[in-house]
Formats: C-alpha cells, structure tokens, sequence
C-alpha cells in the first residue's frame, strides 16, 4: 500500500519541552486522517515539521514520497496547508487573494484564472468572486482558504483545527466541503482538532495524541469497540462510598469519579442500571440521576490518557505560545 505521509521515530523538542516525543506513523493515500487531542498536545508541532517549516530534533518523515529533510522543496510544492489561525488578506476581493497564491506557486496566467474559477466552484463562493473579504462571515472565509489551498493540485491537505471558532451549523458546511475533496478529487487530508465529533465524523482514522505521543491509533468505531461496553454516568453526594459499594460486581468494568460523578463502564448497561440502583439502595446510597450512553471518542479519550480534553485545555495565553512555538516564531 502507498502511503501519503511516514514518520519514523518524529521528536521535537523546545529546551525542555518535548513537544514532539518519537510519533512512528503511516497515513494512507487517499484517506482523512485525524490527530485528536488537547491544546499543547503537539499536534500543530507535528504538521510543522511534515510541511517543513520546522526543522526536527531527531527522526524523519516522507510526504509524498519526499525527504523532509533532503527534499524540502518536494513536499512544499506537493501539499497545500491551511493554518488555524486566518491569513487570508481581508482588503482584497477573493479573485485577488486566489490570483496572489496562485502567482506565488507558478500557474501560468493562462492556467490561472481557469483553475482560480474550477476551485471556487468547489466551494461554492463563486458569487463572491470580486468581494472584498473583510464583509465574509468566518465560514466562508474558511471556505476560501480551502479554495487557495486546492490552487496548486496539492496531494496532500493539512488543516490545523479546520473548523475552530465557527458556529455548529457552519462547521458542518465545511465538514461536508472536507469529505467531498476526498470523495471527488482523492486528496489525502490531515487535520488536527480538539472536537470529539469532529475527528469521529470526518476521518477515516484517528490517533490520539497527548503529551507529544501517540497513545492509540485505529478507526473511530474500532476505538470505540475497543472500550467493549456501556457507559453509565451516576450523580449522587456519596460517589466513593458508591464506587467502593461497585467492587466486583459483575458486567462492571472499570469505575472513575469525574467532575463529582461517578462513571462505570459496564457490559448491557440497560440492565445493569437495576443492578446499580439496587445496591446503592442497601449501601443507603442516594442516586439523584442516572445516565446511560454507548461509547464515544469522548469516552475513548478518557480512557486512553486518563483524562477529558477540557481538563487539558489551554488558557489563552498558552494556546497563542503554543502556536507561535509550533509554527515557527521565534519570539
């Protein structure tokens, strides 16, 4: 099989921040592949690196067959990039932003203004060709920014956090225009998010990523099969005299307090309600709710690292550091 990125033994390290710590992965021709994890996680240092805009501490890595290191300028010309944060010119019309990318990449401009029409098209902005893009809403400024990036026929697409600050119902516009360069054009996508459904609903693969590692890589369904149960989420004052009354009754799995609520996964959590609520009844245990819900990559990230992605999120402040690290600034 041809893959579309390989990275063997990856590091990146900040003096004594490893951002990056040895990611060995393979990303398939063709596919939407997910790096799922918190702010800080090292995902955007990651996609820095493939696209050579950061050098790595130690390791390697192929785009498209190029050497990140012996052929820079071979997976440059072969991907398109759209960053987290906007760099779109806003005093200019969408045609002068498109013509500008373009003539940066080298379309001649007999290709260009054909190739600028056949990738506004893709994202249907074609009757905001000639404006100015400061009055666009962040959705279609989104959309534009997937348009440039699609300018130069890239194999490969990276998307740092595709869809961050957008509203749900415009993020799923652009979860749509996502799969559709998959499905109609067979472009390989990487994209980084700290949206659970995000990574579930679009990619094909999803690793986790936390502390600069990969902790667990595969489909989302085989992830969450991967947990083998149900999960019931019980509000009650006494959660360790519960989760203490739990031990070793059968169909339950493992046990977490979270946020004052103790949660079991648990095999036909249907039944094992009763069973539950039974046993809280001859501890004295007041149950004051109970919730019952089929695994999600939310429960797949906690039961990976141990943690929520809210616990690990970043201020801020952080988050802007985070980024002007893993991008490249220097200050």
């Amino acid at each position: 099989m041809a893959y579309a990125i390989e990275t063997d033994n990856l590091t990146k390290k900040f003096s004594d921040l490893t951002a990056v710590d040895n990611v060995s992965l393979k990303v398939n021709e063709g596919e939407i592949f997910g790096l799922l994890g918190p702010n800080g996680a090292g995902k955007t240092t990651l996609i820095s690196m493939l696209v050579t805009l950061k050098k790595p501490t130690s390791g390697t890595a192929k785009v498209n067959g190029f050497d990140i290191h012996k052929n820079p300028d071979g997976v440059r010309k072969s991907i398109g990039i759209i960053f987290q944060d906007p760099s779109l010119d806003e005093e200019l019309t969408a045609f002068e932003n498109l013509e500008l990318h373009a003539a940066m990449y080298g379309i001649s401009k007999a290709e260009r203004e054909k190739r600028i029409i056949e990738v506004i098209e893709t994202v249907e902005l074609k009757d905001r060709l000639n404006t100015v893009v400061k009055t666009f809403s962040g959705g279609m400024r989104r959309r534009l920014e997937i348009a440039r990036a699609l300018l130069h026929y890239p194999k490969v697409l990276f998307l740092d956090e595709p869809t961050i600050g957008l509203d749900p119902q415009t993020r799923k516009h652009v979860w749509d225009y996502i799969k559709k360069l998959k499905e109609e054009h067979g472009i390989t996508i990487l994209l980084t998010t700290h949206y659970m459904d995000e990574a579930d609903s679009l990619c094909d693969r999803i690793a986790i990523i936390d502390q600069g590692k990969v902790i667990v890589l595969d489909s989302g369904k085989a992830l969450k099969d991967s947990l083998g149960g149900d999960t019931l989420k019980i509000e009650t004052n006494q959660a360790e005299k519960l989760q203490n009354a739990l031990k070793g009754m059968k169909g339950v799995k493992d046990t977490k307090i979270l946020e004052g609520r103790l949660q079991l996964r648990v095999e036909f959590g249907e039944k094992k309600i009763l069973e539950v609520v039974e046993a809280a009844k001859k501890n004295n245990i007041e149950i004051l709710s109970v919730g019952l819900h089929k695994p999600t990559i939310d429960d797949v990230f906690l039961h990976y690292t141990g943690k929520t992605i809210r616990e690990e999120t970043l201020s801020g402040k952080d988050q802007m550091r985070m980024r002007r690290k893993a991008w490249g600034h220097k200050r």
